[in-house]
């Protein structure tokens, strides 16, 4: 216990203390701030390595940073004031900022640097009007950060789905440059962006809207990595309506990836590996002479890819990419399911391996190139359960063996170069692409024969419309060539209105077709000066390959290496044992000798406004006639009264480019802008709409598919089998308290087509495909689909954190062009959720998804054969609602 005079004692000694700092705490100390520069390219992707100097005008103090993987270089404890700002980076031009006013609190700066040398004008700055009307700037575009993509599919092929649904009809997938392959892992994933280019003369198909993915180049920082376990079983699952009981389903997937520095600021390399060993349930919906059945069976399949992926800067203007894909999928019991019997069961194999190799960078003082080379080895092998011969009551039930036996083996390679500069006021870019293949096929489809009943009745009575077998050599190898070189060139008119000129030549060397040149045009205009509007408008013409696998099909079904036997009228189960039976000499397959490349001409006009800088509305209207389509026709078949043209030979399959369609197709988006975001209200949530009205009409559905009278073939010109006419997505994603994030999509559509047939062949073509009187092809109508998916995860940081932003966030966009520049351009990147940015040593995320959330039945497989039992129903639906749960740890 203190005395009395031991408090008088140590209150005497506190006082002078006291006094004593009351003057030190009435002077302020200097006010300091953090600031946070971001350094894009042209196109708005990170630039790394990129030297940040920042000079303070009043302290006279410097500070240097290099730019990270994400393109960012943190500056804390700056003192408020003016800053000089200098960006340099290998193969693009210097940017200086003179004078940079730092505010109190955390400050944001976004720069963007032009190309070294390849654009000759010289600007200060953009105006919006300049921004908004350049072809590879921000305008009709969107960009995705790493927090919606958190909140996405973590199944690539799910992913891959729900990209496509966000983009709206006609989007094209990118994975830095290349297409094809399977997408990376979310974790590998450094930006999506959505970007609208559909004249670009370097596009060989209709990319109206591209997506473009890059992933992250592990170059910069320590080396960093995940690993995702993914589970669901039928514990949560709600019952199939056409399952006689809840199925057994599971899956389980793994997937682990690391992404860091070998060579630190120089060389980085990425690798992941994603497994799944999983089973699926499928209904079975038939009717039997015995009466009706309705099954399940478990289809099962193992996936295991692999990529490995290294970016290394060769010099300071060069960098050297290249990757390496490997993917293995195995299922089996498929070809079950709907009207398919258990023994109709096959399994397939296949195999795929991928080398990439990128080159990009600046050549001499005034060009940019990029090269890109793939080489592609596949493999697919399928085998049927059962070796009984096919037989098949339309939509009724179908059993014996499936009929497949394959063995398919190919390389292929791709060489791509494109060439940048500039001429004045023309941005020019050339390039050429070249293809070539090797594909072999050993093909014993249908090898066993296949009886076709037209009804249950024609079953009971033993009674078959047809039989067909395909006889000969089944093994095919051929070789295939394909080059192609573009030249456009985007001109500024006015600041507010730019023009791209463009045209592509393609030529391939199975077809003496060589003149196809397709050239495009497009613009962009801002009509008023805020900017706030863009219309774009264009055209073109863009042809289609004759594919391998047409080209394989047709080569099995000559007459010389293969040949189909084909009988009418029967006997059963002995197909020559019929007194009714025909025995057609042997059918042929061919190719027209008036054969031309087909092509789609092409046109749209779109509309974007911005909202009050907040929203983004985008329309646009597109037109599509299809021209030279590839459909078959059998020259041979029987004329009513008179018999086939030629007596002595059967079916006479000929594919010809006689085909047509056309389609219109009007889209709306809405969404949040990624322009003059709000600084003082960084968002929690992220939001998107699309809604889309389309109808396409066409002559025919697939290559191979035979018409219902083969001299009537306006008669085909119908609904396609992929018209729906209405389309809606919608996309929520929301950061809730405590760690907690949802994400939501929202998918309707209305009902799609379906054929209607009669279920006999009344021409005698020995097809049964005819059309009852008055009914036109697809002229069927299915049910609409309605699915909610939902995505909730929650995150924590474990281990020591690095607070890079704390507090509030003022978010700043200064656009500003190097001395050898013509002006950067485009949107900021948005704040990080609830304005602070972590950097922990271990992340743990927990998720729960849900697909098909409010367990919509989606009726699916309607019967168009009006013998059926089933005529007008459905015999399938989309998978009841499911559940799935995972864990991923990032380190």
């Amino acid at each position: 216990m203190i005395s009395p005079i031991q408090s008088l004692t140590l209150l005497c000694l506190i006082l002078p203390i006291c006094s004593n700092s009351g003057p030190a705490q009435t002077k302020r100390a200097p006010d300091v701030s953090s600031l946070r520069v971001l350094v894009l390219d042209q196109n708005g992707a990170a630039i790394i390595r990129a030297r940040v100097t920042i000079k303070e005008i009043g302290a006279g103090e410097v500070h240097t940073v290099l730019t990270g993987s994400g393109g960012a270089a943190l500056f804390s404890r700056l003192q408020v004031g003016n800053l000089q700002i200098r960006v340099e980076a290998a193969g693009f031009a210097s940017l200086i900022l003179e004078h940079f006013a730092l505010r109190a609190g955390n400050d944001r700066l976004e720069l963007r640097l032009d190309v070294a040398g390849v654009s000759e004008n010289v600007a200060v700055e953009q105006s919006t009007q300049e921004k908004q009307t350049d072809p590879r700037g921000l305008s009709f575009s969107r960009i995705l950060t790493a927090n919606q993509i958190a909140q996405l599919p973590d199944d690539p092929d799910e992913l891959e789905a729900v990209l496509k649904q966000m983009a709206g009809p006609g989007a094209v997938i990118r994975v830095n440059g290349f297409r094809g392959g399977k997408l990376p892992p979310k974790s590998l994933i450094r930006q999506i962006r959505f970007q609208l280019t559909p004249y670009s003369a370097e596009n060989h198909d209709f990319e109206f809207v591209g997506i473009d993915i890059t992933t992250q180049p592990g170059t910069q920082g320590a080396w960093r990595g995940s690993l995702l376990f993914n589970f669901r079983d039928e514990s949560l699952n709600a019952r199939n309506p056409f399952a006689p009981k809840r199925t057994a389903e599971q899956q389980r997937r793994f997937q682990l990836t690391f992404n860091g520095p070998l060579w630190p600021k120089h060389t980085g390399l990425s690798l992941s590996l994603d497994g799944d060993s999983s089973y699926d349930s499928r209904t079975i919906v038939t009717a039997q002479p015995e009466g009706p059945f309705a099954s399940t069976t478990r289809t099962p399949w193992r996936t295991l890819d692999m990529v490995a992926r290294t970016e290394h800067a060769l010099t300071k203007t060069h960098t050297l990419s290249a990757e390496y894909q490997r993917s293995f999928k195995q299922k089996d019991d498929l070809g079950v399911g709907g009207f398919d019997l258990p023994e109709r069961a096959y399994s397939t194999i296949e195999m795929e391996n991928i080398l990439r190799v990128g080159d990009s960078g600046v050549v001499g003082k005034h060009f940019f190139n990029e090269f890109r080379g793939q080489v592609g080895w596949r493999q697919n092998q399928s085998h049927s359960a059962s070796s009984a011969p096919t037989i098949t009551v339309l939509d009724a039930f179908t059993r014996g063996g499936a009929g497949v036996g394959n063995t398919a083996r190919s390389i292929t390679l791709e060489l791509t170069d494109n060439l940048d500069f500039s001429l004045g006021k023309h941005s020019m870019r050339a390039g050429v692409q070249f293809e070539t293949g090797r594909y072999n096929q050993r093909d014993q489809q249908n090898t066993n024969g296949t009886f076709v009943f037209s009804s249950l009745e024609a079953f009971r009575q033993g009674r078959p419309t047809t039989y067909t077998r395909h006889e000969g050599n089944t093994s095919v190898s051929i070789r295939q060539n394909q080059f192609s070189w573009y030249v456009e060139d985007d001109l500024r008119v006015h600041k507010n209105l730019s023009v791209s000129l463009g045209v592509r030549h393609e030529i391939q060397n199975n077809l003496s077709d060589h003149h196809n040149f397709a050239p495009r045009v497009g613009l962009i205009w801002s009509p008023f000066r805020n900017g706030e509007t863009t219309v774009r408008a264009g055209g073109g013409l863009y042809y289609q390959w004759f594919g391998a696998e047409v080209r394989q099909q047709i080569l099995r079904g000559d007459g010389q290496l293969g040949r189909e036997i084909i009988i009418s009228n029967p006997g059963y189960p002995n197909p020559f044992a019929g007194g009714a039976a025909i025995v057609l000499p042997p059918s042929r397959m061919q190719k027209d000798s008036k054969l031309r490349i087909p092509y789609f001409a092409q046109g749209s006009f779109g509309l974007e406004h911005q909202l009050k800088k907040r929203f983004q509305l985008i329309a646009d209207y597109r037109f599509q006639r299809g021209v030279h389509l590839l459909r078959a026709r059998d020259i041979n078949a029987p004329l009513a009264g008179l018999g086939r043209p030629q007596p002595m030979a059967g079916n006479i399959v000929q594919i010809e480019s006689t085909a047509n369609s056309a389609s219109h197709e009007l889209n709306v988006g809405f969404g949040p802008s990624f322009f003059g975001r709000d600084p003082q209200h960084p968002r929690r949530a992220f939001w998107l709409l699309n809604y889309t009205l389309s109808k396409t009409v066409n002559d025919t559905d697939d290559v191979f598919t035979l018409p219902a009278d083969n001299y009537n073939l306006r008669a085909e010109r119908g609904p396609a089998a992929t018209d729906v006419r209405h389309r809606f997505f919608g996309m929520l994603e929301l950061k809730l308290p405590h760690g907690l994030r949802l994400g939501t999509f929202v998918n309707l559509a209305s009902a799609a087509t379906y054929n209607i047939t009669t279920g006999f062949d009344d021409n005698g073509d020995t097809v049964s495909n005819d059309r009852p009187a008055g009914f036109g092809r697809n002229s069927g109508r299915g049910a609409g689909q309605r699915n909610v998916n939902t995505r909730l995860s929650w995150s924590v940081g474990i281990g020591k954190a690095a607070p890079v932003n704390p507090g509030r966030i003022i978010t700043r966009q200064i656009s500003v062009s190097g001395p050898d520049g013509g002006g950067g351009g485009g949107g900021e990147i948005e704040p990080a959720p609830g304005g602070v940015e972590t950097d922990k040593r271990f992340r743990v995320t927990v998720f729960l998804q849900a697909y098909n959330l409010f367990n919509q039945v989606n009726r699916m497989n309607f019967s168009g054969v009006q013998a059926s039992p089933f005529f007008g129903q459905a015999t399938g639906t989309l998978p009841a609602r499911r559940f799935s749960t995972g864990l991923q740890l990032s380190f």
